[in-house]
């Protein structure tokens, strides 16, 4: 499961959620009234200026609606019913090969046809960039595009924005167009550092055009159980901006009428006091450099051991996931011999290890490849 824990195993709550908390309980205030059906305002406005910038034009023209969701998934699925009620039947989304395991049910769900693109190069263990190309520039004019804003998940693979790959994907989607929907589930959490991460989502904004951004605070705010995220719907004009909103409220109504309060009050604490959103940033950081650190142990484990094979692509790779070229019969022997869970195509939640467990993972991986 895709969930962080400390290097004894144990699940973490930040400290700026634990102060916020504190805030919310002492404010005479606050109440546990029903939000409206896009949630809490204050959410929706502080969410959107961490994605897309304070000082993001789309905002200030006010061509963004933004509602709040119930987590990432949930923005998701509002985000799948919107396109389906609202774009003609034969358009497809356009997934990439592999992709986060919950995309298909949610399209299929709302009887959305499905394309894929070519994604990851196993030879490489990086980007088919090549390949990725060449499916986005056949796809048919109006298709979606569903692409992870950073640490693609599954792969840890991500296109590059000092080497153009991002440029050259925008460019090709605008002139095609596709319509780019977001998932972006870790911002800061990649890297560290919350507008890097959230560089591509800003590049398809600032060229003016329409995309769809799904965004959670499961990952880098630790709100896996409170279930906080937001969809957010970026439009050429504002008029349009509030003709979707409107429909969106359709959507939502008939789903879950109004989301939770108190993750996204947390939330809202924490990005609008700068005292926690400074502290926020630190913890962010100490939890993105802990899983590069992890990524490096398991390497060198791996190089003590002497184990066959090249494992250089675990320390490229980014996010909470290490996408192995374990097979499905070594996944097996794993999981029957030393007890190990992992899913078949080989996906490691390096996250959830510590330096007590790298090297069990270790000789598991050893003893199973040099087996098979």
């Amino acid at each position: 499961m895709g969930v962080y824990r400390t290097e004894d195993g144990q699940p973490l709550v930040l400290n700026v959620v634990k102060w916020a908390e504190k805030l919310i309980l002492n404010d005479l205030c606050s109440s546990k009234e029903y939000l409206p059906i896009t949630g809490m305002d204050e959410f929706n406005t502080l969410s959107a200026k961490l994605l897309f910038g304070v000082d993001s034009a789309a905002i200030r023209e006010n061509r963004v609606t933004t509602v709040q969701c119930v987590s990432g998934s949930g923005s998701l699925r509002v985000g799948a019913e919107f396109l389906a009620m609202h774009c003609p039947q034969s358009r497809p989304v356009c997934l990439s090969q592999p992709t986060y395991e919950n995309h298909p049910f949610f399209l299929s769900a709302v009887g959305i046809p499905i394309e894929t693109y070519r994604y990851y190069d196993p030879a490489t263990h990086g980007l088919n960039f090549q390949g990725l190309l060449e499916d986005l520039d056949s796809a048919p004019a109006g298709a979606v595009v569903m692409l992870h804003a950073c640490a693609h998940n599954p792969t840890g693979v991500d296109p590059t924005v000092n080497k153009m790959q991002w440029e050259k994907m925008r460019q090709l989607i605008r002139s095609k167009r596709l319509l780019p929907f977001f998932d972006c589930a870790y911002q800061g959490f990649a890297s560290g550092n919350q507008d890097v991460d959230a560089k591509p989502v800003r590049m398809f904004v600032h060229d003016g055009g329409e995309c769809v951004v799904a965004q959670s605070f499961s990952k880098n705010m630790g709100m896996y159980g409170e279930r906080v995220g937001a969809l957010s719907i970026v439009c050429k004009t504002a008029d349009i901006a509030s003709r979707v909103e409107s429909q969106i409220k359709l959507v939502i109504r008939p789903m879950y009428w109004n989301p939770p309060i108190h993750g996204a009050l947390v939330v809202a604490t924490v990005l609008k006091h700068r005292e926690l959103y400074d502290e926020w940033t630190v913890e962010l950081r100490s939890m993105a450099d802990r899983v590069i650190r992890v990524r490096q142990q398991l390497y060198d484990a791996l190089s003590s051991r002497g184990t066959p094979g090249n494992w250089t692509y675990i320390l490229k790779q980014i996010g909470m996931f290490a996408y192995t070229s374990l097979t499905p019969q070594q996944v097996s022997f794993m999981t029957k011999e030393y007890h190990i869970y992992l899913s078949p195509d080989g996906t490691i939640n390096i996250a959830g290890l510590g330096p007590n467990t790298v090297p069990y993972l270790a000789d598991a991986i050893h003893a199973a490849v040099t087996r098979y």
